[in-house]
């Protein structure tokens, strides 16, 4: 079986329900097969060579999920490519996944324009450009025909996804067959996709909101696509006026959303599930989301390195101490607490978070000694550290790497910044450590202030003190306008230290 089946499947079974529902069109699952079996023909004209690699370079429109579906359709790989990451960042992937094609809509052309690539465009004028090399064109030559299946099994690559970078040189995550159809059946299993579900796309298609398209197809439901960048209005108002069911958003973009409303509630009667992941969600935000959109906040926890969802916390579940869960595994794949030995630890005990089963990626893109970290005795080392609970629910305390060792004591970022939270003043809040002469490490916080407030950094230092004490607690505060964040609005702690540690040198 390949991922894609999960929507030829649904076309023979219902081939007239709506799969997709885009600004101005909707597209049918009949109509949705015949235009990505076109377009999957052209790119096998255009690059015969099973598995070979294809860029999608774009923000959320048709052509870019058209493009996908095909490269999937296609038997080939698909390489995401972000046109609002850094353009070094971008020529790095391209250069390390080296792409036979690149499709991008026309105005993203300008993060690929220095690729060695052929280029097809996607959401252009059609007029500008040789009918050939436009999506629209393709399918319109091709359509009607079928592309030739590839005999793949489940180890075969479905796509070449890439970490951020936010820690160094992006890896590039081989993510096989195996992994996107465990991915789906996490999903199908934890959410409960129906038909009637009708799934907001508002975060990139080149990240975590792509794992989203195919348990939605599967189950038959519908995707809605925005039509252009996600802003605040615009998915409000599609949770308004559109009979939006169902979307994943970072947690940045919910405070965005409450933000934006304000004092308003509006009735969002369709919407029963608005998962987040990407970040942790302090418990007191989660209440607040709670309280703004109603009882129907869920949680994903999943790597590019094991694509949503290695585990799931359903809005059901989301209640009292389990809104600083992450939720339970999946039905795909398993989770254990692992020591440094290699012990697999018994409920409540600490350490590092580990998966096994096909969720997990095939290695990174020639990094054999890295591949060989993370991937040991059917393992996936996520470099997460927390426990399970006695009823399987996972609570994530902190990224190894960004442990604070300061006077001798471990402190645990995420501690610091769940107590921060809590704050009526603070918005956002970062916490890391820097060198001191004292204390080895002294422990900083950057925060962001609700709109409206006014900081007191001392008055929010004693407030940690008090649930933290004084180890724990910030030396230091530092308020900024807005925090480093990558291109999906994910707070970057690395660029976050840099920028404080520069500004104090000054």
């Amino acid at each position: 079986m390949q991922p894609i089946d999960w929507l030829y499947r649904s076309a023979r079974i219902n081939p007239d329900a709506i799969a997709i529902d885009a600004p101005g069109v909707e597209l049918s699952y009949s109509e949705l097969v015949t235009r990505v079996d076109a377009l999957a023909v052209a790119l096998q004209a255009l690059d015969p060579a099973p598995q070979s690699r294809i860029g999608v370079c774009g923000h959320n429109t048709l052509e870019h999920l058209l493009s996908i579906l095909a490269v999937m359709a296609a038997g080939k790989v698909w390489v995401p490519l972000n046109p609002l990451d850094p353009n070094s960042e971008l020529k790095s992937k391209m250069a390390l996944s080296r792409p036979g094609l690149i499709v991008t809509d026309r105005d993203c052309f300008f993060a690929i324009e220095d690729a060695d690539t052929e280029v097809i465009f996607g959401a252009c004028d059609s007029q500008e450009h040789d009918p050939a090399k436009t999506v629209a064109g393709l399918i319109k030559k091709h359509l009607g025909e079928r592309p030739t299946r590839t005999s793949l099994d489940g180890t075969a690559i479905q796509a070449l996804k890439f970490t951020g970078g936010s820690s160094g040189a992006p890896k590039g995550v081989l993510q096989p067959y195996r992994a996107w159809i465990a991915g789906a059946r996490n999903m199908l299993t934890a959410h409960r996709f129906e038909t009637r579900d009708r799934f907001l796309l508002a975060a990139p298609l080149t990240h975590g909101t792509s794992c989203y398209v195919t348990p939605m197809l599967a189950a038959g439901g519908t995707v809605v696509l925005l039509g252009g960048r996600a802003k605040p209005d615009s998915v409000l108002d599609a949770f308004a006026r559109r009979n939006v069911t169902a979307t994943f958003l970072p947690p940045t973009l919910i405070y965005m959303l409450m933000s934006a409303l304000d004092d308003a509630r509006e009735d969002f009667g369709s919407l029963r599930l608005l998962i987040y992941g990407a970040a942790p969600m302090p418990p007191e935000r989660v209440r607040e989301a709670q309280s703004v959109f109603g009882p129907i906040i869920g949680v994903n926890y999943g790597l590019t390195e094991a694509p949503q969802i290695i585990t799931a916390l359903t809005p059901e579940q989301a209640d009292g101490e389990r809104l600083a869960s992450a939720g339970r595994a999946g039905v795909s794949n398993r989770v254990e607490i692992m020591s440094l030995d290699g012990k697999i630890l018994s409920p409540g005990e600490s350490g590092e978070v580990v998966v096994s089963g096909d969720l997990v990626m095939s290695g990174y893109l020639d990094l054999p000694r890295q591949t060989a970290e993370a991937l040991k005795n059917g393992w996936l080392h996520t470099g997460d550290l927390g426990h399970l609970d006695e009823r399987g629910f996972l609570y994530i305390t902190d990224r190894i790497k960004d442990l604070i060792i300061s006077g001798g004591f471990n402190v645990y970022p995420g501690e610091v910044e769940r107590v921060l939270a809590a704050h009526p003043a603070v918005s956002e809040c970062v916490v890391f450590g820097v060198a001191d002469e004292k204390w080895g490490e002294a422990v900083h916080a950057a925060i962001t202030l609700r709109s409206g407030q006014s900081a007191d950094v001392d008055d929010i230092i004693s407030f940690a003190k008090k649930s933290l004490g004084s180890v724990k607690a910030p030396k230091r505060i530092h308020v900024l306008d807005d925090m480093p964040r990558s291109s999906v609005g994910k707070v970057q702690r690395r660029k976050v230290r840099e920028f404080v540690t520069l500004r104090a040198a000054h």
